[in-house]
């Protein structure tokens, strides 16, 4: 039966990856006619004025009005938040509530027993589990827990597909759902300018790479491998986008890069509004995570036509590339063998239209069909 009224449950639309590709997904759903709810924990952020007029976008209230002191703990957010949400799909009645990730997977399968509501809930998994909660014995116990419940379990690649499977999670509810990256207002904002000036200087190759800062992107091996890489190429410049979880991240990796001679070839000027205009005037973009889920700096690249080298980590950019069809894949942590392949790159010309057509797999109207054909498809938890 038809799904008509969408609910999607996030932290907020403010950040990366997720709220950017959830936001995308919403205004996809409500452009297909729709009704579409964005269920946030904080409805302040930059991604907030992107959101479509016809999404609704709902702030729970609770947690942020009587514990602001825990904005940053978001594993008591989301376990705080479960009534408040329980007491919106009693109220609302969605038709299907779609989660996005870890926490609030839990707290979305918690509050549909809260509210004994019988909606089907899809949880989604945007990272590689094993890889990136690892450390966290509680979490994949949880995982492994409740999950099932869901009437769909989502993974945005086969890898974390596989990943979930690996974890004991049921083959049969497991979805592969590759996000909405290339979306309609994609190619406008490649064209937006950049106010750096380091792109565009004929001469001098930019390398650039973005996310944010800390251990999963492993920056200190691309800085490490920049260094090496400039014995061949000492004009090349690298760029580095994003911040880390706290203020003395940014800082420290530029302490790092300054430790490696590169002080003046090296510029981190922090998250900006929207890294594809700096994507597409890079001259190569590289990817140097420990892990991943379906990285969306890598699509955007292949949308831009900007040649790419990307660690070969779990999960994504195998898929992504191919194999290594549309972008070199190195080992992940070997600073050696991605200094080579950046060399080699660069010394390559690039066949752009053949990576832009490649990223045509990633679009939001993919991601619609894909998910309204899911949604439609299930039934209500009991029937």
């Amino acid at each position: 039966m038809p799904r008509h009224h969408i609910a999607i449950f996030m932290y907020s639309v403010s950040g990366g990856g997720v709220p950017r590709r959830n936001v995308t997904l919403a205004n996809g759903l409500a452009a297909a006619g729709r009704r579409v709810d964005l269920v946030v924990l904080n409805a302040g952020g930059e991604m907030r004025d992107k959101v479509d007029p016809r999404v609704r976008v709902i702030e729970l209230a609770g947690l942020l009005t009587w514990a602001p002191g825990l904005r940053s703990k978001r594993r008591w957010q989301f376990q705080t938040v479960r009534r408040p949400l329980a007491r919106y799909l009693a109220n609302e009645r969605p038709d299907v509530l779609l989660a996005a990730d870890n926490y609030a997977n839990l707290a979305a399968l918690a509050a549909r027993e809260i509210a004994k509501a019988t909606l089907p809930v899809v949880v989604s998994q945007r990272n590689n589990a094993s890889a990136s909660i690892a450390k966290r014995p509680e979490l994949v116990a949880a995982i492994r827990r409740d999950y099932p419940q869901a009437e769909a379990i989502v993974a945005v690649s086969e890898g974390v597909a596989a990943d979930l499977v690996g974890l004991g999670l049921p083959r049969h509810k497991v979805r592969t759902v590759y996000n909405p990256v290339i979306e309609e207002r994609f190619h406008d904002a490649a064209r937006a300018p950049v106010e750096h000036p380091w792109f565009g200087v004929p001469g001098r190759p930019l390398l650039l790479g973005a996310g944010r800062i800390g251990p999963q992107k492993d920056f200190e091996t691309l800085l490490a491998a920049f260094a090496k890489m400039r014995e061949a190429r000492p004009e090349a410049r690298l760029v580095i986008l994003g911040e880390g979880k706290t203020p003395d991240a940014r800082p420290e990796l530029k302490r790092f890069a300054e430790g490696l001679g590169l002080g003046e070839v090296v510029d981190l000027p922090g998250r900006v509004p929207d890294a594809v205009p700096y994507i597409a005037r890079a001259d190569l973009f590289v990817l140097s995570s420990r892990w991943e889920g379906l990285p969306g700096v890598l699509i955007e690249a292949l949308g831009c036509g900007t040649p790419i080298v990307s660690t070969d980590c779990p999960s994504g950019p195998m898929e992504i590339l191919d194999g290594g069809r549309f972008g070199r894949l190195v080992p992940v942590g070997d600073a050696e063998a991605l200094a080579a392949a950046m060399t080699a790159a660069l010394a390559e010309p690039a066949d752009r239209e053949r990576l832009k057509a490649r990223a045509g797999l990633f679009t939001t109207e993919a991601a619609v069909r894909t998910y309204l054909a899911l949604f439609d498809g299930l039934e209500a938890r009991g029937s």
